[in-house]
């Protein structure tokens, strides 16, 4: 194992909060940002409010130009540098500044989301991470300060979850000078305005793709479709390109020959966390406005806030909200010290920021697959609340519903990500860098001794919810175990069943994450002054818990039978028991009310 692991630190390592608790003193939560990170969340805020919010309409009409000119206020102000380093002419700034300003500058409109996403994260960082010093020179600065735009060229019409087996070709020239590209690239976000593309094409009948950086030069045989007509993000431009014989030196190639694969997969990783952190502000500026409706439309001489009916959509909206905030700012520390432990042990800046982010790939899937699916509820719901309003393209739900709907497609599907999750913690369980096969051992021997029925002391804040989350822990070991030893490696071919465990690692990690962010608060700042945070903890864990179940069963009844099934079923039932049940319409009263006091998403 790598020597830095052998430092002793809080932090929770990739993947292991499935077999350890963690103290909540050791997270970090929105309440720890730093002055500087408020002060830069605070601009990133003024620029939307003032530069795309009073033109979100425009947005919604295929300005794809209006696109353009509000990215380059934002390099202007030094927003599309905040990761890139100092000496290439960024901010420097750590992971959670990056995933603060990601957050929001995402949330007024997708278009925005998506420009931005793209030229920071997989437009500009693969140049920063993986290019020559000469390359990062030469193309880096120009892409922070929003002089140029970046985009990336991976996506072909028989290469989309499968990246490795796209056909453009790279061929190299007889004098050995340059390479020769020809291919078909799709759905490549920013092409409309992009400056430098970042291109994935195969040599000869190498295994795995190169990464090459080409400037975009209409006389070097580049052309581009037309703009693609979509469902949402109307003003990002997203056209097909098309490379005939277009000659790159051979000083562009990005990394080693064959090493494109690597990099599109680090790139994704990236994106994935940075995606959820899209969606946040996003979230709660549906709720903010579903709230506010909600307090000023009547019906039957009633304000429909008041109807429990929408206080149950409120309060749901707001705790899915929350929760995904929660665990993202959770992972992106947890990935920032990483870095920093990387950088003090002598990695170069590159390997620190890779590997940073390579341990922790479950969770940036995780993350993917839940804000992303939260976001698209929370619009769906925004838009019941207005009623026939919210059908209208007059009001900001419907663009906020058809936005969102990308996000489930975006950087891996969410069933590839399901699967990546489980599959990428065993795959670290096999190579030693986390131990699944004891915990689950120990569970397994568990559910073949006599369960206790003693009542445990639940006087204390969490005390049922602290257990209740370890036993679904014990879910996922009970399952995972059982799955490993019936299919062995050839679990992966299995994908509903990877789902549904997936699926269970989810609701762990989320509701862990909430549990956390609100005892730690509690702590610090008192338990009344957390009382629909505490409410939405609790509210979270009781559907989380018959997602467990549910899911849980499905696996049981589809990969068992006999003696096995029905024990595996029994433990089941222990592990997702309650001790005291909460008042589940009690709990969504408490933090549907505190919003409509505030009138406002005020967590």
């Amino acid at each position: 194992m790598e020597n830095i692991t052998k430092e002793k630190t809080n932090i929770t390592r990739g993947g292991e909060f499935i077999i350890k608790e963690t103290d909540p003193q050791n997270i970090f939560t929105p309440e720890d940002f730093t002055e500087e990170q408020i002060m830069m969340k605070q601009a990133v805020s003024d620029f939307i409010e003032k530069e795309v919010w009073p033109h979100k309409e425009r947005f919604e009409k295929k300005d794809y130009k209006l696109t353009e000119d509000v990215m380059r206020k934002a390099g202007e102000l030094g927003f599309l540098g905040v990761s890139v380093p100092e000496e290439y002419g960024g901010l420097g700034m750590g992971f959670v500044s990056t995933m603060l300003v990601c957050e929001y500058i995402s949330g007024c409109t997708g278009s925005l989301s998506t420009a931005f996403g793209a030229h920071t994260g997989i437009g500009t960082m693969p140049i920063v991470l993986y290019g020559t010093e000469e390359q990062k020179k030469k193309y880096v600065p120009k892409l922070a300060s929003g002089e140029h735009f970046g985009s990336y060229c991976l996506t072909e019409p028989t290469a989309g979850s499968d990246a490795n087996s796209g056909k453009t070709k790279a061929v190299l020239s007889n004098d050995g000078k340059y390479y020769s590209i020809s291919g078909q690239k799709m759905w490549i976000s920013n092409a409309g305005f992009a400056n430098i593309f970042i291109v994935f094409a195969r040599i000869e009948d190498d295994k795995n793709i190169t990464g090459f950086i080409v400037p975009n030069d209409p006389e070097n045989g580049i052309t581009l479709g037309e703009e693609e007509n979509k469902l949402g993000i109307h003003s990002s431009s997203t056209r097909q390109v098309f490379f005939n014989n277009t000659k790159v030196p051979v000083e562009n190639m990005l990394s080693e020959r064959g090493n494109g694969f690597k990099i599109a997969m680090n790139s994704l990783n990236v994106g994935r966390i940075k995606l959820a952190a899209a969606c946040l502000d996003a979230q709660k500026r549906v709720t903010k406005l579903g709230v506010q409706y909600a307090n000023e439309r009547e019906q039957f001489k009633t304000k429909i806030i008041d109807f429990e009916a929408i206080k149950e959509k409120i309060a749901q909206m707001a705790t899915d909200s929350y929760v995904g905030e929660s665990a993202c700012y959770r992972a992106s520390k947890d990935i920032e010290d990483r870095i920093n432990i990387r950088h003090k042990s002598g990695n170069s800046f590159q390997d620190a920021e890779l590997k940073g982010v390579e341990e922790y790939v479950i969770e940036c899937s995780i993350l993917k697959v839940a804000v992303s699916e939260d976001c698209q509820n929370i619009a769906d719901e925004g838009i019941q609340i207005f009623g026939g309003m919210g059908f209208s393209a007059d009001t900001p739900m419907e663009s906020a519903w058809r936005d969102s709907r990308i996000s489930r497609i975006y950087e891996g599907t969410n069933e590839i990500n399901r699967m990546l999750s489980v599959g990428m913690l065993i795959k670290k369980a096999m190579k030693g860098h986390l131990d699944l096969i004891g915990p689950a051992t120990e569970v397994a021997d568990e559910l073949l001794g006599i369960p206790s029925f003693d009542i445990p002391d639940l006087s204390k804040l969490f005390s049922q919810e602290k257990i209740i989350v370890k036993n679904l822990k014990k879910v996922f070991l009970m399952l995972a175990g059982a799955g490993i030893k019936k299919f062995g490696d050839k679990l992966e071919k299995h994908q509903q069943i990877l789902m549904a465990v997936s699926d269970i690692l989810i609701e762990i990690y989320m509701v862990e994450s909430a549990l956390l962010r609100t005892e730690k608060n509690c702590l610090r700042f008192g338990e009344k002054s957390q009382k629909e945070q505490i409410a939405m903890t609790q509210l979270y864990l009781y559907q989380a818990v018959d997602i467990v179940h549910s899911k849980g069963k499905e696996a049981i009844v589809s990969f068992s039978e006999g003696d096995e099934q029905k024990g595996l079923l029994m433990g089941l039932k222990r592990f997702t028991k309650y001790y005291e049940f909460p008042n589940v319409i009690k709990l969504r009263n408490i933090i549907a009310e505190k919003l409509k006091e505030e009138n406002d998403y005020c967590f």
